[in-house]
């Protein structure tokens, strides 16, 4: 059941999340935010990277009977963003529906979706 866990239901999620056109990134939540600031500073040179995942929540139905997948996206601006977060909840819904079906567990999963803010679009060409 590894495979089916938290885990890798939060890259499943944010993997079909960023592939959708208008997606931006995916925040973090403020809990997550705050622990990675109050974790110490890294001796090495790299860069803190907040993994995509960080920007999805997953968690058991209080029941037991299934997913309640939460994304928080940052959209590109053009487009309306109601119709890229429907996008967004079809093709998380769609995808972990379907990681799970690969794994013989047939639950159902809700999806919802919150835009967290719009960044700025140029186009280079």
């Amino acid at each position: 059941m590894i495979a089916t866990g938290t885990t890798a239901l939060l890259g499943v999620a944010a993997e079909a999340a960023l592939a959708v056109p208008g997606v931006a990134g995916l925040q973090p939540r403020l809990a997550h935010r705050l622990a990675a600031a109050a974790a110490p500073t890294r001796a090495d040179t790299t860069p803190h990277h907040t993994p995509p995942e960080a920007g999805v929540r997953a968690d058991r139905a209080p029941d037991g009977s299934g997913w309640h997948i939460e994304v928080r996206c940052v959209l590109t601006e053009g487009r309306r963003a109601l119709d890229i977060a429907r996008n967004v909840h079809d093709r998380v819904a769609a995808a972990v529906i379907a990681h799970l079906a690969t794994h013989g567990v047939a639950e159902p999963v809700t999806v919802a979706v919150t835009v967290t803010g719009l960044a700025a679009w140029h186009d280079a060409a």
